[in-house]
């Protein structure tokens, strides 16, 4: 099959993933389930001409991966198709590649389980908010669907660094500038500072890499912008202990102190497999509160979940409590939502579904 065939088969059907790797069939990644699409092998001189014709369809520059050795990541779009993104790399000394599927547009954050009291983040002034999760988590989405709200209601400039672009935003309401690494600006660190120069009412770092980055950002968050960012971290007690640990014990408690002024949202999320074979998000949800600043001020991060689940009126919830809501629902079995909480006993005592 060439390029472009392997493209519109994805999208026809419904895949998120496309992994074109030697040694192994041409396989989809559906619902969080590998599909092979054929049972012959891919080879390397076949994956050589699938990847140039790649870098050809999309007119960028192919790197000499055998001398450098180097990965290389990008985004691109076929009109009337979708958006992807695609990783380029060497496996056994071959090209290889996995891709992934991005449709065109928006998707609706009420059909994808994304609670509303995430959406409400749009109406944050200022303040910094962290949207954390594994790699492959949703954290994108989300945010996409954050920033779309932003933009739907609110007259504001809208500045996103991405490495790199998975969601492009029209302008509506709000004037949304979307930067790209490598492409755009150097660096998250760098496009950040240069974004300061640049009149913005709200910042997305689509990851915060290093302490340097976190620091500026909390400054931005600080002087009146909404700032959002990304952590590989799974709750909010794991999202403030690494932001805490990126510093050196001198300034630590300097850290918590600005934190606890600046910091307003942290959103942990995961996808977990639903009994009709598709994935669903489950969320924690801390929104920084009084008792929570206290919390984070004297450095008690421990307690955090003890604030979250007594808070739930105000749209505060635990990650197991969601999961369990998922089953109790009958959305998620229990045996697979087992497999994702952290205390399974408590979880079990959520769970009224026999």
């Amino acid at each position: 099959m060439e390029i472009k065939e392997i493209l519109t088969e994805s999208i026809a059907r419904g895949a998120s993933d496309i992994f074109l790797v030697g040694g192994l069939p041409l396989t989809f990644k559906i619902h969080s389930r590998h599909v092979r699409i054929s049972d012959e092998r891919l080879f390397p001189d076949e994956l050589t001409k699938m990847i140039t014709e790649l870098y050809a369809m999309i007119d960028r520059q192919m790197k000499d991966f055998h001398t450098t050795g180097e990965e290389d990541d990008f985004s691109f779009a076929l009109p009337g198709l979708g958006r992807f993104r695609a990783n380029v790399f060497l496996q056994r000394g071959s090209l290889s590649a996995v891709i992934r599927i991005i449709k065109f547009g928006i998707p609706n954050p009420y059909e994808l389980n994304i609670p509303e009291s995430v959406i409400d983040i749009a109406d944050l002034n200022k303040g910094l908010v962290l949207i954390t999760g594994a790699a492959g988590s949703g954290k994108s989405t989300t945010i996409a669907c954050i920033i779309d709200e932003i933009n739907s209601k609110h007259d504001k400039t809208i500045i996103t660094i991405e490495d790199p672009i998975e969601f492009v935003h029209n302008h509506k309401k709000s004037i949304v500038i979307q930067r790209e690494i490598t492409v755009d600006t150097k660096d998250f660190l760098s496009g950040l500072l240069a974004s300061l120069r640049e009149s913005p009412d709200v910042l997305l770092l689509g990851e915060i890499r290093d302490a340097k980055t976190m620091e500026v950002a909390m400054t931005a968050a600080e002087t009146g912008q909404l700032v959002m960012g990304t952590l590989h971290t799974n709750s909010a007690a794991d999202t403030v202990d690494r932001i805490v640990d990126e510093f050196p014990p001198a300034r630590q408690k300097q850290v918590l102190a600005q934190l606890a002024r600046v910091l307003r949202v942290v959103v942990c999320q995961h996808l977990i497999p639903t009994k009709d074979g598709t994935l669903i998000p489950a969320f924690e949800i801390m929104k920084v509160n009084t008792a929570i600043r206290n919390l984070i001020r004297e450095g008690k991060i421990h307690q955090f979940d003890q604030v979250i689940q007594t808070s739930s009126r105000s749209g505060m919830i635990m990650m197991d409590a969601s999961i369990a809501d998922l089953v109790n629902k009958g959305i998620v079995d229990r045996n697979v939502a087992a497999n994702y909480v952290a205390d399974p006993d408590t979880f079990e005592k959520k769970i009224f579904i026999r």
